[in-house]
């Protein structure tokens, strides 16, 4: 029987459009291919996303549309490629709203069906219109004109100022006779005050409440409260989790808890967070009425603390090569794992091609929505059944730097210059270790590359095939001119091609 409700599901899934299962998205930070258990991870324990992959079905295949944090998640809620918005790098503060509030999102979709939404975690898509935001003042339009009903979370990134909470449109205890002004000296607990430029100063009060310590248990606390008061359903719960961007820190109990360095610690908070929301999924009964799907922004970063990791023995992105901000698989490739009980398979993995763009087509198909999303395919099938043919064959993959954009076409990936196009950063301890500098502090080997210094004859772009090289070590580019060429014309016509929302 549960097999002819799988099929059924995924042939016709407008049958069971009417369940409008709550959705719980959870988003992590630079949380690598390698960086779970249920991944491979040995020095770091993830009991409770291991028990959420064998309960629900693991992709091999799936990647953030960026490797840089700022344009996934755009990619993410908008179901958009972010090159179409000449996104590539991460908007620190200041910086306005980088979504068009007028476009589709996952949010503002499943509202319109009825949901209560919420975001809980980091935003790091900026706010307002203007080029500076007034951090005193409204900060609109951001999330909840983006279409949550609710937010509270990390306004920027855990590593960056203003170091605040923000709760709907406001800073969280904000005393107006103490405002926050741009430039002086940061206040935080935590971080390297050399790291802070451009620093923010006042909100003495507000800045009190922020303590980086605690901000697994706040935002667990936080949302689990939410669901709590919402379990009437449905609801759509996005929880994008500082975990586990630097710096790292972990609250008391998980410092020392992993084996590789608090970098592993914080990981291990992190499979925490993922618990208490699962405990309360049970706890409220809705276990068989939510799609749970959790994964990350990009691959796992090199910086200060991941190195620190790998000289424990710990693998960030598995055996791939390269780390955010690169175009290799390490900097795109990333977890997911989708969980739906009595729709998809349980123990289950799956080899299909995706992509986080594809959650605003797959949305909408679930709960019967009219939505143009042409770079976002409905991965249904994918998650409830087991298709016999990719349902996409194509993904435009983006670094941190334009030049290396890159196409992944069937088993082949092209790249449109030489290296990562990420950080370059050529000495261990540099915190924008990269490149040639990574691959010569790691052992990793690709053809390119010699000493960690790019050979002189190195070609101008790569072309691997990565079912027969997964690790890209060779680049074949040379071997196979008309499938570089190919695939190199047919980005370019993907990128001039005008999209219509």
């Amino acid at each position: 029987m549960t097999r002819l409700v799988f099929i059924l599901f995924a042939l016709c899934p407008s049958l069971f459009a009417a369940e409008t299962p709550n959705i719980v998205l959870i988003l992590a930070d630079d949380l690598g291919y390698g960086d779970l258990g249920c991944y491979g991870a040995t020095k770091v324990k993830t009991p409770n996303i291991d028990q959420l992959a064998s309960e629900g079905r693991r992709f091999t295949d799936a990647h953030s549309a960026s490797a840089v944090c700022t344009p996934s998640r755009y990619a993410l809620l908008t179901g958009e490629y972010p090159f179409r918005k000449n996104l590539w790098g991460p908007v620190m503060n200041p910086s306005p709203l980088v979504v068009d509030v007028s476009k589709q999102t996952i949010a503002s979709l499943l509202k319109r069906q009825g949901y209560a939404t919420a975001c809980f975690g980091k935003w790091h898509l900026g706010f307002g219109d203007e080029p500076k935001p007034d951090w005193n003042a409204d900060l609109k339009p951001g999330p909840l004109e983006c279409g949550f009903d609710h937010y509270f979370g990390i306004p920027v990134v855990n590593s960056h100022p203003p170091f605040v909470w923000v709760e709907d449109h406001r800073v969280v205890g904000l005393d107006p006779a103490d405002p926050l002004k741009y430039g002086g000296k940061a206040q935080t607990r935590m971080f390297p005050e050399k790291m802070l430029a451009p620093a923010m100063s006042g909100a003495k009060a507000a800045h009190a409440l922020y303590n980086e310590e605690e901000h697994g248990t706040t935002l667990t606390k936080k949302a689990v409260k939410w669901m709590r008061g919402h379990a009437g359903g449905p609801f759509f719960l996005y929880f994008a989790t500082p975990h586990i961007h630097h710096p790292f820190t972990p609250g008391a109990r998980f410092k020392g808890s992993s084996q590789a360095d608090a970098y592993g610690d914080f990981i291990q908070e992190f499979d925490w967070m993922v618990g208490e929301v699962m405990r309360t999924l049970d706890e409220l009964k809705l276990r068989e009425s939510t799609l749970v799907i959790l994964t990350s922004d990009n691959g796992g970063m090199l910086n200060q603390g991941g190195q620190a990791a790998w000289k424990a023995g710990h693998r960030l992105n598995g055996d791939l090569l390269g780390f955010k901000f690169d175009a290799w698989e390490g900097g795109h490739r990333v977890p997911f794992i989708a969980r739906w009980p009595g729709k998809i398979e349980a123990s289950s993995v799956s080899d299909q091609l995706l992509c986080h763009i594809d959650l605003l087509a797959t949305f909408a198909s679930m709960t019967g929505s009219d939505v143009k999303a042409p770079d976002s395919i409905n991965i249904l099938p994918a998650l409830t059944g087991r298709p016999e043919k990719p349902l996409r064959t194509e993904l435009v993959l983006a670094p941190h730097k334009a030049t290396n954009l890159a196409l992944r076409d069937g088993d082949w990936i092209y790249i449109g210059a030489r290296g990562g196009g990420g950080f370059g950063g050529a000495k261990p301890g540099d915190h924008a270790l990269g490149g040639g500098g990574a691959l010569k502090f790691t052992g990793e080997v690709n053809s390119d590359f010699a000493s960690g210094k790019l050979k002189p004859d190195a070609p101008e772009q790569q072309l691997y095939n990565i079912a027969d090289d997964p690790r890209q070590t060779k680049n074949v580019i040379r071997q196979h001119p008309e499938i570089a060429q190919r695939m190199a014309e047919k980005l370019a016509n993907i990128r001039q091609a005008p999209v219509e929302r």
